[in-house]
């Protein structure tokens, strides 16, 4: 392996499985350190494409998401680290599939449990393809102010607390993610920094070895110092070893084995890590520390005395003049994320959307204030939903059975309306079910189901102003106004709405007043004298008797019944209630599998 670094400020990564904040890590420590092009230069997202916003710096930028391995390192040729984030069930053969990447060059695997079959064939595989494979159990790795691997060293605060945006003169290499951030801090109190750090993962069978990285450091010019830190378990610490004992690393090594209080304990311990198990005399920390201190190594008494003996040895460095130490200087400032400075009240934002009727904030939604529980413990039907999600409050039970009646009686009117027309054209010419619905939903306006909030308009005006049936139809025809929710190309004054006079009995028998429905009769029995179709039709039922509603539960002021049918919220019920008839007209259609529609020219007036 030997070698020299593995990164550089102009290293970039492909990111496998992904997670938003050890990308976000990346680049935020890309901007700290200064560097002009984001370390990751694509995400592989099996089966899924397209991109992902996050943040470089103040600038939002758009990574591009590959759903294959092969994909992506096509997209990017300069790309040759591979972070896989994979579960430990599927990153074998994620890594085995980008170390088979020729443009792959450094694979580090984050996941723990790797089976070691799998694990010893992806190390035979890259040690004979001349790559470097680190982990699996890591947390990766890092060159100060050049390049890191997803959550090394953790936030923001402690990559600054630890001068990790700008290169020092130590090569640091452990089992140990954790202990890895503890001694980095360690590093940067005693010594001018760290120039490159490597936790090679706390697995049996890491993909590279302590001495790898301690051998690959000692062909970097820029490190001077070389910090090891092993633990119990495992024989890895006798490979290096045995490259001191060779002469093959003539740089200082300040080593410490970890687990030194296994001998306390009377039986075996499996420590944290899977290596982490003494498997004899030879592999107890005490035996490695020693052969460490009788090849040459720095090895002090205990963990405690390792900060000073790092400080000794880096100050002997500095008086020997091999080490100039490094300037000072203060990094850029990372923006903080809008979110966790809201929270910490550092700022406040304005909202985007306001909602009043529903809250799905909390352990179950809420239409207007009643949880979802209450209302299906409680038994509400349609009704009661839309009353609470229209008008913001529960309506007596006359008036959500009401609304219902009017869902029921306007869900369909036949397959001859223009809504329902419009529906089986579209479901006939193939489209989907939203495409069809849509296509009747927008025949309704004032020829079509839309006269409702019209007809409650125009009644309610007449009525509110005494106006005598006269006096109303006569001034709507001055204006040139068919007056809304009167007549019908088929009932009459003799074959009356069965649907109206529906209506017009619930309405009588439950409501406290029907004022308007009862204005509206009138202005019937008026047009009725001129023509035999100018029948009350549902439109006008429906508008004059919500106006009742309204009115007489009692629960509205007139500036809110003003509001309601400005708005079109009747027109609202139309839509609702014939949505039903449309979706069943495009069912309809479907399963009789009715070819495309065609208009017969013998109904076709052709005309100059």
């Amino acid at each position: 392996m030997a070698t020299g670094q593995l990164f550089s400020r102009t290293t970039q990564a492909l990111f496998y499985n992904y997670k938003q904040l050890p990308i976000q890590r990346m680049l935020d420590f890309d901007f700290l350190c200064g560097r002009e092009t984001p370390s990751v230069a694509g995400i592989i997202n099996p089966g899924a494409e397209g991109f992902q916003k996050l943040f470089f710096g103040q600038e939002e930028i758009a990574i591009p998401v590959h759903s294959t391995i092969e994909a992506s390192c096509a997209a990017h040729p300069t790309a040759d680290v591979f972070i896989n984030f994979a579960s430990f069930r599927s990153a074998a053969a994620s890594s085995m599939a980008a170390l088979k990447q020729p443009t792959i060059r450094v694979v580090a695997i984050i996941a723990e449990g790797v089976p070691e079959s799998d694990a010893k064939q992806l190390i035979a595989y890259a040690r004979a393809n001349n790559k470097v494979v680190i982990g699996p159990a890591t947390v990766g790795g890092i060159q100060a102010g050049a390049f890191k691997i997803g959550d090394t060293a953790g936030t923001i605060d402690n990559i600054i607390h630890c001068k990790l945006y700008r290169p020092g003169s130590v090569g640091f290499v452990s089992k140990s993610g954790g202990m890895s951030n503890e001694l980095y801090n360690t590093v940067a109190r005693v010594t001018d920094g760290l120039f490159e750090g490597i936790a090679i993962g706390g697995d049996v069978f890491p993909g590279s070895t302590l001495s790898d990285h301690v051998l690959r450091f000692n062909n970097i010019p820029q490190v001077k110092l070389i910090v090891v830190l092993g633990e119990l378990g495992g024989r890895d610490e006798y490979s290096l070893v045995e490259a001191l004992k060779q002469g093959k690393v003539s740089k200082p090594v300040v080593a410490w084995v970890s687990g030194t209080c296994a001998r306390l304990f009377k039986s075996e311990v499996q420590f944290g890590h899977a290596g982490a198990k003494s498997g004899g005399e030879l592999e107890s920390a005490q035996a490695k520390n020693q052969a460490l201190r009788d090849a040459g190594a720095v090895v002090p008494t205990s963990y405690e005395a390792l900060e000073i003996a790092i400080k000794e040895t880096f100050e002997k460095l500095v008086e020997q003049g091999k080490i100039t130490p490094v300037k000072e200087f203060k990094p850029p400032q990372i923006p903080e994320d809008l979110n966790s400075a809201i929270k910490s009240g550092k700022v406040r934002a304005p909202t985007h959307i306001i909602s009043t009727i529903s809250d799905d904030r909390g352990e179950e939604p809420c239409y207007a204030g009643v949880p979802m529980s209450s209302i299906v413990e409680q038994g509400y039907g349609v009704g009661d939903v839309i009353s609470l999600l229209w008008f913001k409050r529960s309506l007596p039970r006359y008036c959500t059975q009401f609304i219902e009646i009017c869902i029921m009686l306007c869900a369909d009117h036949g397959p001859c309306v223009s809504g329902a027309h419009n529906t089986i054209v579209t479901a006939r010419a193939g489209k989907d079910l939203v495409s069809s619905l849509v296509s009747g939903l927008l025949t309704i306006g004032p020829r079509f189901g839309g006269a409702v909030d019209d007809a409650a308009r125009y009644f309610k005006d007449a009525y509110d102003r005494n106006l005598t049936p006269y006096e109303f139809v006569e001034s709507m025809k001055k204006k040139g106004i068919r007056v809304p929710g009167i007549g019908h190309r088929i009932k009459r004054g003799d074959n009356r709405d069965k649907r109206v006079e529906l209506l017009q009995a619930f309405a009588r028998t439950h409501f406290p007043s029907v004022k308007y429905m009862e204005y509206a009769v009138q202005v019937e029995t008026y047009t009725l004298s001129k023509a035999n179709n100018l029948v009350l039709n549902v439109d006008g039922a429906i508008g004059t008797l919500f106006l009742d509603l309204l009115a007489g539960s009692g629960m509205f002021s007139k500036q809110e019944i003003d509001e309601i049918v400005d708005i079109g919220y009747l027109n609202g019920l139309f839509v609702l209630a014939r949505s039903i008839g449309l979706i069943g007209h495009t069912f309809d259609q479907k399963r009789l599998k009715q070819p495309l529609y065609r208009h017969p020219w013998e109904d076709v007036l052709y005309t100059k």
